[in-house]
């Protein structure tokens, strides 16, 4: 085997599948969002909530807005994609959000409960979703040394609250 081949054997190839859903969804957001502007207010107003939920846990914990888009093919629903990042041991407290979300992690490891379903733990690459109305009981970094974080594409109505904490 030569130096080159050894070195291209031992690094993990994504799927080309994967690689194609990555690449069409950033043109499509691309397209959109060149085709509907939207502030980084109007961003931050809709994401305030699931904001608090973060930042209640850790200094470490955040949530940056990256982009929020109307879908022109279906009237009265946006996207909003948001990156969340966990500090170490860091936690959401129990919420549920409005619409669909689809998470993917991008560090480290998240565990993730929905209703009375098995607590489950995400690596890199891996991702997630959330039914319309879930409950999520448990959204919390699996390490208590390293940070995570995940990329979260939330589809709801739009001006919707996107995240509503339990009590």
């Amino acid at each position: 085997m030569t130096a080159m081949s050894l070195a291209h054997a031992q690094r993990p190839v994504p799927s080309r599948s994967m690689a194609l859903a990555v690449v069409g969804g950033l043109a499509c957001a691309l397209a959109i969002g060149k085709a509907l502007p939207v502030t980084m207010d109007t961003i931050s107003g809709a994401l305030a909530p699931l904001c608090a939920t973060a930042a209640e846990s850790s200094p470490l914990d955040k949530v940056e807005p990256i982009g929020s888009y109307a879908l022109p093919n279906v009237p009265g629903k946006r996207v909003t994609i948001v990156r969340v990042f966990y500090g170490p041991g860091g936690f959401s407290r129990p919420h549920r959000h409005a619409g669909s979300v689809t998470a993917y992690i991008t560090k480290g490891e998240i565990r993730s409960q929905l209703g009375g379903g098995p607590v489950e733990t995400f690596g890199v690459g891996q991702s997630f979703f959330e039914p319309p109305g879930s409950t999520h009981l448990v959204s919390a970094n699996a390490s208590a040394t390293e940070p995570a974080e995940l990329i979260a594409v939330f589809v709801a109505d739009e001006g919707a609250q996107l995240t509503t904490l339990l009590e």
